[in-house]
């Protein structure tokens, strides 16, 4: 197991993971999770047992409250968790205790035995597709067989339930107290005192081949071919459209569609709809359009057909979405999907949220009149270190196709992808504008880093593979873009970008954006949490995009093609040269490896190889 910053992450057995991550957690009472402060850590650590001591202290505008844990890890194959906080002073919570994330590729399908609080028993499998809500309720105990390996959790303190995480992409189920049946947000009250303890006890043969784990083996199968799907990207939410040269150099990318988001219940919805059009032609791309409606839908429908008959734009999809809904409700898409395919013929039409998975899942549309499918997607519901994000990426995959499961013939559409969530789906439907004189919390500077490049690359990964429609992926210019554009970063102290910086994540889209037409082979990689690849044909070239997540190089050997390839890694090194360069990929001089043997990937890298094929 690895013990970080007052957490254990990837309880194994050998190479095989049994617990993803046990850790205590504190939700607001708009269920933002308040990141804790661990200090005081003792580490009394012996052959056969460990023992960890820390103070965890949450403290977030009226919260404050602080917590001694202590982990001990015993000879006889059991550790033991235990929480003693106190509150500091009086505030409302939604949740604070322990969380249990068990991995999804562990259990999918497999059988757990509840004992509920009044001691009854009862047999109920891990979810395969999504569960919208939780399979596991009322939990004193688990227990489930690991391979030959009995397993059982305790829990102490509170009653505890089971959700299906894979709702926010992430790839676990999760075990937590308190139960959501009961009220909240509650109210603490000073010097009010929350104990609680976990359990975990293993039985069976531990003497089990560990392996090698520094040889990473990605293994390409083209069994199937899958189209890419369209891809597009958002416009921009800065106040200033884009200038001549931003559009030369977002130019160069043929993105299939430009997301332009309308809330027709306000006043300025025109001036923006103008704004985006005239963009949306100087760039050469269709508009999905994302449309929000109030109680006075159909008014709001004639005044944007109007709109439409003056501006004459080129619409690659109309997705429709209510104002204080969740997801869109039937009556809205029975009433208006007819108006606008009988007004727009061949325009296609979209349902669904705004918001994440769960909304979707929990409020399934069956208007007979979409025909598409959508949501959103982004990796930071609950936590947002580095190793989260990449967890987080397989997960998409199986959003796409637990949809499909209820999708009843209809397309999936995701839109937009983003690494920062744009707002609290909790108590609120879409984006509400911010004061610019405060950082904003949907910007995470990571996507103008290597890193964000190679999440997305995963992203694309992964749904490409589930045979996604269409997705569109974060904003054109500024904070929340690809590029920086003409205009220096408003927040300069915080997200360190230079005036006309090219992002990596510009290099990854149009790369895949100059293969449209090639088709999508699935890879799988032994170790995707440190390397992943995206892999696409023609039949007669074959291209990859391998990217590295960690901060250390990787040796990694490809199975399922061989011979001679081509390679341009972007990486550290050359990367103060790309990002002021939009043409860096033809600028950038190729290398000749053989893939008989190693590729050696630097820290932080995104490779694009190219290979032709012997016909």
């Amino acid at each position: 197991m690895v013990y970080e910053n007052g957490s254990l992450r990837y309880i194994s057995i050998g190479n095989r993971e049994i617990i993803r991550m046990i850790y205590s957690s504190l939700r607001d009472k708009e269920w933002l999770t308040i990141k804790p402060i661990i200090s005081e850590e003792e580490f009394d650590l012996h052959p056969d047992s460990f023992r960890i001591r820390y103070c965890c202290q949450y403290k977030s505008r009226e919260i404050d409250f602080s917590a001694l844990c202590t982990i001990e890890g015993n000879a006889d194959n059991s550790l033991i968790f235990s929480f003693e906080g106190e509150a500091m002073n009086a505030f409302e919570k939604n949740r604070i205790g322990f969380c249990v994330l068990h991995p999804v590729e562990a259990y999918a399908g497999e059988t757990c035995v509840i004992t509920h609080s009044n001691e009854d028993v009862q047999n109920i499998d891990f979810p395969r597709f999504i569960s919208p809500h939780q399979p596991f309720r009322d939990i004193k105990s688990m227990k489930w067989k690991f391979f030959n390996h009995n397993c059982t959790l305790d829990f102490y303190g509170d009653i505890f339930e089971t959700e299906d995480q894979r709702n926010w992409t992430d790839a676990s189920y999760k075990t937590y107290c308190t139960p959501l049946d009961r009220p909240f947000p509650v109210k603490l009250q000073k010097s009010e005192k929350i104990i609680q303890k976990i359990e975990l006890k293993i039985e069976g043969d531990f003497d089990m081949d560990k392996g090698d784990n520094a040889q990473i083996e990605i293994t390409i199968r083209p069994e199937k071919f899958l189209d890419l799907p369209k891809i597009g990207i958002g416009r921009s939410t800065r106040p200033e459209p884009l200038s001549e040269r931003e559009i030369q150099t977002l130019g160069k990318l043929r993105f299939d569609h430009y997301r332009v988001d309308l809330c027709l219940f306000s006043t300025d919805w025109r001036y923006k709809a103008e704004l985006a059009a005239d963009e949306a032609v100087r760039l050469e791309y269709a508009i999905e359009f994302a449309l929000f409606f109030d109680e006075n839908a159909v008014n709001q429908y004639t005044e944007f057909i109007d709109w439409i008959s003056g501006a004459h734009p080129d619409i690659a999809l109309i997705v429709l979405y209510h104002k204080t809904q969740g997801s869109t409700p039937d009556l809205l898409t029975d009433t208006l999907a007819p108006l606008f395919k009988e007004a727009l013929p061949g325009v296609r039409i979209g349902c669904g949220t705004n918001a994440n998975f769960a909304q979707l899942n929990r409020n399934r549309p069956r208007s007979a009149y979409n025909d598409y499918l959508c949501y959103s997607i982004h990796p930071q519901e609950h936590a947002s270190d580095n190793t989260t994000l990449i967890e987080n990426l397989q997960p998409q995959g199986y959003t796409v196709r637990s949809a499909w499961h209820f999708a009843e013939g209809r397309e999936i559409w995701i839109s937009p992808v983003n690494i920062q969530r744009r707002f609290n789906a909790n108590i609120e439907n879409y984006e509400q504008p911010g004061s610019v004189a405060d950082f904003p919390p949907q910007i995470d500077s990571r996507l103008m880093s290597l890193f964000g490049a190679c999440w997305t690359a995963g992203s694309l990964k992964y749904l490409s593979e589930a045979g996604v429609k269409g997705v569109t992926f974060y904003e054109t210019a500024g904070e929340r873009g690809i590029i920086q554009g003409d205009l220096p970063s408003r927040w300069p102290e915080k997200f360190k970008s230079e005036k006309g910086m090219i992002f990596p994540v510009y290099f990854v889209l149009r790369y895949l954006l100059e293969y449209k037409s090639f088709k999508v082979i699935k890879s799988v990689c032994s170790n995707p949490l440190k390397v992943e690849s995206l892999v696409l044909s023609d039949g007669t070239h074959i291209k990859v995009i391998l990217t590295n997540f960690t901060s250390v190089q990787q040796n990694v050997n490809i199975h399922g093609s061989s011979g001679n390839f081509t390679i341009k890694e972007l990486n550290a090194e050359n990367f103060a040269s790309a990002v002021t360069d939009s043409n860096w990929i033809e600028n950038t001089p190729k290398k000749t490896v053989n893939l008989n043997e190693q590729i050696l990937l630097n820290p932080f890298s995104v490779s694009f190889i190219d290979r032709k094929i012997k016909v």
